[in-house]
């Protein structure tokens, strides 16, 4: 019988117990879901610390502190608008690391610019961001699961290749 397969929250999970590294999140199109994934694993309060779902623009500029100007020059869903949100659930959280995401899960809400799909997955930590664009193919509940994955996907691949501080 094969032992079952170490999942990617699991894994996280491990290196930021092995790195000493706490863990905050700021979640807009995935409403929750990235959360969920993380607090999955047994112990992960010991280094995840919480996390914001921000889905209105009120609720970015107050809870994550995420400039009004960054809103409406670039939008809600940008690359801007992402590394605002993760530098603010780190900040808020006080956390090492923190993962944001924003996007338009769909059906509607697309524009020729900025289509049902797109979304922005950012890692803020102490030396900056890193931000990704995605845009998935599917319906809304698919697109949420591929931007929560995306985004462990990203910090799994930053912890994997950090160097100590």
């Amino acid at each position: 019988m094969t032992p079952p397969s170490r999942t990617l929250e699991a894994e996280i999970g491990e290196l930021l117990g092995e790195q000493g590294l706490t863990l905050a999140v700021a979640e807009s199109c995935t409403g929750g879901l990235l959360g969920h994934r993380i607090t999955e694993v047994p112990g992960s309060s010991n280094y995840f610390l919480g996390g914001i779902i921000s889905y209105s623009n009120e609720a970015k500029e107050n809870l994550l502190g995420v400039q009004h100007q960054t809103l409406l020059r670039h939008g809600a869903v940008s690359e801007e608008t992402a590394r605002e949100m993760a530098q603010g659930a780190r900040r808020a959280l006080g956390s090492d690391l923190a993962l944001a995401v924003t996007g338009i899960a769909g059906p509607g809400g697309g524009t020729i610019e900025k289509p049902v799909g797109l979304a922005y997955i950012a890692l803020a930590h102490a030396g900056g961001e890193i931000v990704e664009r995605h845009v998935w193919p599917d319906g809304r509940s698919q697109n949420k699961i591929h931007s929560a994955e995306a985004a462990l996907t990203l910090l799994r691949s930053y912890l994997n290749h950090r160097t100590a501080p």
